[in-house]
């Protein structure tokens, strides 16, 4: 009964999402869409039921890239929470159902895995985001994880933000399931889309903390090179994730 309730709910707000995707929203100013954006995910996670919480200090003015650990398909709607972020995500999700017609509207950046030169065209669109001021979302996995662990990051994408000297924060996100730390919604494996979505909208107690530490500046990245910049996100982000006692239970932002 909950699943389907919540079922309901969110399926209307992604089509009305759409609808505002494919109508209006381009003519609407740049600050007019972030805010949009922002609201419109923060009521999406109230829908799942998925309570937020932000821990320490995030990069909310001026072009960023912040660099994540990934967990669930989630992960997008819960960092644009706290600011309205593009994204660079797998050519796949493209053809999700609502999902990915949704996150392709609201300005994410697509990799085509195995071209030959995806990831230079992608810098390129990454560069040109950076020059309006943008922040971008990276998750160098590269593929999801349960959560409990941060899994080899890929460096080569951490260059377009050090060729154009923008900070870049790490993001650690824990997720929690009934006051604990647990992979329950995590989205990996052969799990499909609506085999995750049974599992979080039937359920309750779902929270997702996000910690900012500080973020590392252009002239150190510049400095340290993509190689160690990576190898330092993923050591503080790990630390976050392995290391850090669970906090209190979150609350819907």
């Amino acid at each position: 009964m909950l699943f389907l309730l919540r079922a309901v709910f969110v399926v209307i707000w992604m089509l009305l999402g759409l609808l505002l995707v494919l109508s209006i929203f381009r003519f609407f100013p740049s600050p007019y869409r972030l805010a949009i954006n922002r609201q419109w995910s923060r009521v999406l996670m109230c829908l799942c039921g998925v309570r937020i919480r932000v821990l320490g200090e995030p990069r909310l003015q001026g072009p960023a890239l912040w660099v994540a650990n990934h967990v669930s398909w989630l992960d997008v709607f819960v960092l644009n929470t706290v600011r309205p972020t593009a994204f660079v995500a797998k050519s796949e999700i493209r053809n999700w159902p609502l999902l990915g017609w949704l996150v392709a509207g609201s300005g994410t950046v697509f990799i085509e895995r195995g071209q030959r030169h995806a990831v230079r065209r992608v810098g390129h669109q990454m560069q040109a985001r950076f020059k309006e001021g943008g922040a971008i979302g990276l998750f160098p996995e590269g593929t999801t994880s349960s959560g409990l662990d941060v899994g080899p990051f890929h460096s080569s994408l951490f260059d377009a933000a050090i060729r154009s000297h923008v900070d870049i924060q790490p993001v650690a996100l824990r997720f929690f399931h009934r006051g604990r730390r647990s992979d329950y919604v995590a989205f990996v494996g052969e799990q499909s889309l609506l085999q995750n979505l049974w599992r979080l909208l039937g359920t309750t107690g779902v929270a997702v903390e996000l910690e900012f530490p500080p973020a590392m500046d252009g002239e150190f990245c510049e400095e340290h090179g993509r190689s160690s910049v990576a190898a330092h996100a993923h050591h503080v982000i790990r630390q976050a994730v392995v290391v850090r006692e669970a906090g209190e239970v979150a609350r819907c932002s």
